[in-house]
């Protein structure tokens, strides 16, 4: 039999026992020796992860910067804009062309420098906050081989489904210990 969509009761007890074709109550259940879960919240545990605080505000600043470049980079092209608005009546049709030009290629600078800053931003994230992921993977590794977890979910990824769970399974506590003890 193929795996069937989870949408009932005895799909989702399939799906988490590792259906394998069997009858409903074949399957091994999870106090029993089966399939062994657990779920985490990452946001709690960065938030209480040694450094965590450091490098967020190190990146706040920083991005901070590139947001005052690029509102400086706006709001030069809109004075050059209203410049233009008020010069356009006065200007004959060859002169206008030539400035409709200059502000289209002021306008492309802008979007070329804005998105140039949006890509530093966002590997500048990546540079202080992959570290800190890297232990916090690391530690839940850790746990998940020392406490036999066929699967450990993150409660708080906008994709996890988890509507209810029993809060027993939550390793969280265990993960922000381990980090603190690590630290």
């Amino acid at each position: 039999m193929v795996y069937e969509a989870c949408s009932d009761s005895v799909g989702v007890d399939r799906a988490l026992r590792g259906y394998s074709g069997r009858h409903p109550g074949a399957g091994t259940s999870a106090t029993g020796g089966g399939l062994k879960i657990a779920f985490i919240s990452s946001q709690q545990i960065l938030e209480q992860t040694p450094g965590y605080a450091a490098a967020e505000s190190t990146f706040k600043k920083e991005y901070q910067g590139f947001q005052d470049e690029a509102q400086k980079l706006r709001q030069q092209f809109d004075s050059a804009v209203q410049t233009f608005e008020k010069q356009s009546i006065a200007l004959s049709s060859s002169a206008k062309q030539t400035k409709q030009k200059e502000l289209q290629q002021l306008q492309q600078r802008l979007e070329q420098r804005t998105s140039e800053l949006q890509d530093k931003s966002q590997q500048r994230q990546r540079e202080l906050i992959q570290p800190i992921q890297a232990r916090v993977n690391a530690v839940i590794q850790g746990l998940r081989a020392e406490g036999n977890y066929a699967l450990i979910f993150d409660a708080d990824s906008p994709t996890s489904n988890i509507v209810a769970a029993d809060p027993s399974l939550d390793i969280t506590p265990k993960v922000i210990e381990r980090l603190k003890q690590a630290k």
